[in-house]
C-alpha cells in the first residue's frame, strides 16, 4: 500500500467506528478494537467481503488490565502506530438527571468515555510514531460553549472530561510531533444515537477519516465538526 499508516480504531465492531475503519480501511492498515471477540470477527468478515482486510484486538477501555494486555499483544506484531482513534463510548440508559442519576452511572460514564481514552493513549504511546496522530471521538454534549441540552448529564460531563484531556495531551505532546484533537461526529444514526438521528454514520466518520488520514499534521488541541474548528 502507498504510504499506508496502521491505524488502530477502539470500539469499531458496529456505528461510527465500524464506518471509520471501512473508510480508511481501503488505503490503510486497519486493526479493529472492542470487547467482544463475536462482534469483532463478524466486523472483520463484513469488510472482507469489501476486500478490506483488518485485523483485531480485544480491548475493553473501561478495564485497565485489559488495555495493558492489548498494548502488549500489540507490542508482539507491531512496531509503529500512526494513528490512534478513540472511538469507544457509552450512554447508560437512565442517564437523566446529575442530581438523581446514581452514582455509579457517572462513575461507569467516566471510566469508559473519559479515563478509558487517556488510559489507551498512555498504553500505547510507546508506539505511536513521530509524526503520529490521536483522534478523540467526542460530542458537542461536552462543549462548555454550546447550551447545556438537557439530555445524558453524565454522557455529557464526560464528553467534557475528555475535551479537556484532548486540549492536555495536546500540550504534551506537540514537542514529539503527536498531534491530538476532538471531533463531534453530531448526532448520528448508530445504536446509540438512534433512527431519528439526522446525520448518517458515513457523515459522521468524515472528519475522523480526513484528520487520521489528510489534515495538516501541525493541526493540533483542537475541537473539530465537518473538518471545521468548533469552540470548546
Amino acid at each position: 500500500m502507498h504510504n499506508s499508516k496502521t491505524i488502530l480504531i477502539t470500539g469499531s465492531n458496529r456505528g461510527i467506528g465500524f464506518e471509520i475503519a471501512r473508510q480508511l480501511g481501503k488505503h490503510h492498515h486497519v486493526i479493529l478494537s472492542g470487547r467482544d471477540e463475536v462482534k469483532l470477527q463478524h466486523a472483520q468478515k463484513d469488510l472482507a467481503k469489501e476486500n478490506i482486510e483488518t485485523e483485531i484486538l480485544l480491548l475493553d477501555v473501561s478495564n485497565p488490565d485489559s488495555i495493558t494486555r492489548a498494548a502488549k499483544e500489540f507490542g508482539k506484531t507491531h512496531k509503529e502506530l500512526h494513528v490512534l482513534i478513540n472511538n469507544a463510548g457509552i450512554g447508560i440508559r437512565g442517564d437523566t438527571s446529575l442530581l438523581r442519576n446514581s452514582e455509579d452511572i457517572l462513575n461507569q460514564t467516566l471510566q469508559t468515555n473519559s479515563y478509558g481514552p487517556l488510559r489507551v493513549t498512555k498504553a500505547f504511546m510507546p508506539y505511536i510514531t513521530s509524526p503520529g496522530r490521536v483522534i478523540m471521538i467526542s460530542s458537542g454534549g461536552g462543549s462548555m460553549s454550546d447550551e447545556t441540552g438537557g439530555w445524558w448529564p453524565a454522557y455529557c460531563v464526560s464528553k467534557t472530561l475528555l475535551n479537556s484531556i484532548t486540549r492536555q495531551l495536546a500540550y504534551e505532546l506537540e514537542p514529539k510531533n503527536i498531534s491530538v484533537n476532538a471531533i463531534c461526529p453530531g448526532w448520528v444514526r448508530t445504536d446509540m444515537g438512534g433512527l431519528s438521528a439526522t446525520r448518517s454514520v458515513h457523515k459522521g466518520a468524515e472528519t475522523p477519516v480526513w484528520l487520521a488520514d489528510e489534515a495538516p499534521q501541525n493541526l493540533t488541541g483542537k475541537f473539530f465538526r465537518d473538518k471545521k474548528v468548533i469552540p470548546w
